[in-house]
């Protein structure tokens, strides 16, 4: 029996909607706002320009990018020889180990462990890799049961490690190609991706000049990239990590398939409001899984502090288990192919990696491109810093919404080794000036000179407030006020040198030149307007994309603070 529907709900009788007639609609509401159709277009550190709207038109033929699997390996990090922190994480769900220790720790660091079950990934020391081989062939295993990887650099002594290992292991891994320098240095996703395929094309120069055949060399490669809180960034990078890599497989002569492992950004991890990293490293790990990730490891909420408590490993290994086990992301193949805008991202990110990966093989590979990929990468991060000053790439809990009273978190200190390339944070710049203020015998402060009642300035105190807690100013407030003499008097108790004006534009048109002047009578040194522009005698404004970095460093000189 067919069910009848009544024709408000059959679909097929809804007229087909047009991109021309969305764009008509969205430019009549722009039109009100003076905004143009432009600024709903944003642009990528790639040069990519993501559209607000993204229909049939932009759909590409079909790429199968994702492996059929079951989940995803949860690897956990150590970088300390604990062997109560490594059973907590085996016990609590982690199924391979990344370990960074000392070579002379590893028997002891893996006793119990079943090496079957639990692959141990290392952090590219030759005399680690010897050491892991020992404990390999002491071990009651088959040779189709080892599996892991050395993470070795395929030169030097190491290539007769990797002969070693591929005789007797050959299912064991061998080599990384570990994208994350390129990223930790502020680089774009283009130029991570173009950058570690030069570095693996070179990898598989070396493999088999030094007599392994193309497929074992290519058997050898696990590939290592950041995952970031930019969900559809992350997403669109692993699958086009996969197509690129497909198609020098394809040249080469194999079929061999990229195998991934995403590790959290340390680039985006902040050490003030570290509970927020939770977040970020969340939808990070959604990402990765909704990309195709085979291994993803979650760097704990408070690894930019210092060595991680048992409290931030278990969140860390908890957020994979929580979307495997009870979101049961790790099910679904490839969930975000057909999606007209990850496939169009894909795409164009793949091909912008591709251009890169071009010019550095123009200036010889890798290793002799090092300078160009330092010099690129470097234009980068100074364009990301200036987004970054300016509060255009928002930092929450450090360069938006900051919380002076939070409770430090405090952490064994350890310093992971610097490498060829520069390790940056998005959040470090504003997180000098909150160390600064921290360390002055008082906090410095900015006073907020309110105009009227809240109704009127809560607008811009907040976001002055908001401004200057970045730079870890304390701001006081006038609260509401009815005239000059009542901010005045405010200023006057606050004890502070700097004010902000902060009010609606008809309370700057009736009062800001009068309490401006009220204002430099009690004391004021220097006079702030919250807005763009004023008839008032003020020092200078601060306003929504203004060069705040600038703004609060220029306030510590002017307040004659020490660095």
């Amino acid at each position: 029996m067919e069910l009848a529907l009544p024709a408000e709900f059959r679909p097929n009788e809804f007229p087909a909607a047009s991109r021309e007639q969305w764009r008509a609609m969205v430019d009549a509401v722009l039109s009100k706002t003076g905004a143009s159709f432009e600024s709903l277009v944003t642009k990528t550190y790639d040069g990519i320009s993501l559209q607000p709207l993204y229909t049939l038109d932009d759909a590409l033929p079909p790429y199968a990018l994702a492996p059929v699997k079951q989940g995803w390996d949860v690897r956990q990090r150590h970088t300390v020889p604990d062997p109560v922190a490594l059973m907590n994480d085996l016990e609590g769900g982690v199924t391979s180990l990344w370990l960074a220790v000392p070579a002379s720790s590893l028997e002891r660091l893996l006793d119990g462990v079943y090496l079957d079950l639990a692959p141990i990934v290392l952090d590219g020391d030759v005399e680690a890799a010897r050491a892991m081989l020992r404990i390999y062939d002491q071990a009651p295993l088959l040779a189709s049961e080892v599996r892991g990887n050395l993470a070795l650099t395929p030169f030097g002594d190491a290539l007769d490690v990797i002969k070693q290992a591929n005789e007797q292991f050959p299912l064991l891994r061998t080599v990384v190609v570990d994208a994350l320098p390129f990223h930790d240095a502020g680089g774009s996703d283009s130029e991570e991706l173009g950058a570690a395929l030069a570095l693996a094309v070179s990898y598989l120069r070396a493999l088999t000049e030094a007599g392994l055949s193309v497929e074992q060399a290519f058997a050898q490669l696990e590939f290592r990239y950041a995952a970031t809180a930019d969900q559809f960034m992350t997403i669109a990078k692993l699958r086009a990590a996969r197509r690129l890599w497909a198609r020098v497989a394809e040249v080469s002569g194999v079929d061999v398939p990229q195998v991934q492992h995403a590790v959290t950004s340390s680039a985006m991890m902040t050490r003030r409001d570290p509970w927020v990293n939770m977040l970020r490293t969340t939808v990070a790990t959604l990402a990765a899984g909704l990309g195709g990730a085979d291994s993803v490891t979650v760097q704990p909420f408070d690894a930019a502090i210092g060595l991680p408590d048992e409290f931030a490993r278990r969140i860390a290994r908890n957020t994979q288990n929580l979307l495997l086990e009870e979101s049961h992301l790790g099910e679904v193949i490839d969930p975000a192919a057909g999606s007209w805008y990850v496939e169009k991202l894909t795409d164009e990110l793949a091909a912008h990696a591709w251009s890169w990966f071009q010019e550095i093989e123009r200036t010889g590979g890798l290793p002799d491109a090092k300078q160009l990929v330092a010099d690129r990468i470097a234009e980068t991060w100074a364009k990301r810093s200036a987004r970054l000053a300016d509060r255009s790439d928002p930092i929450t809990g450090v360069s938006e919404f900051p919380n002076l009273a939070e409770k430090p978190v405090v952490r064994e200190p350890f310093v992971t080794p610097e490498g060829e390339l520069p390790r940056v944070r998005y959040a470090q710049a504003f997180e000098e000036l909150r160390d600064l203020a921290d360390a002055q015998p008082e906090r410095p402060r900015v006073f907020l000179a309110t105009l009227g009642p809240v109704a009127a300035h809560t607008a811009r105190a907040t976001f002055a407030a908001n401004l200057f807690n970045a730079g870890g100013f304390a701001t006081p407030a006038a609260g509401p006020t009815k005239t000059p003499e009542d901010v005045a008097e405010q200023f006057k108790a606050s004890k502070a040198r700097i004010a902000v004006l902060c009010g609606s534009d008809t309370s700057y048109a009736d009062q800001a030149a009068a309490t401006v002047e009220a204002l430099r009578e009690a004391g004021a040194e220097r006079v702030l307007l919250a807005g763009k522009k004023s008839d008032a005698d003020v020092d200078g404004f601060v306003y929504t994309g203004c060069p705040a970095l600038e703004i609060l460093n220029d306030t510590y000189d002017f307040l004659g603070v020490e660095r």
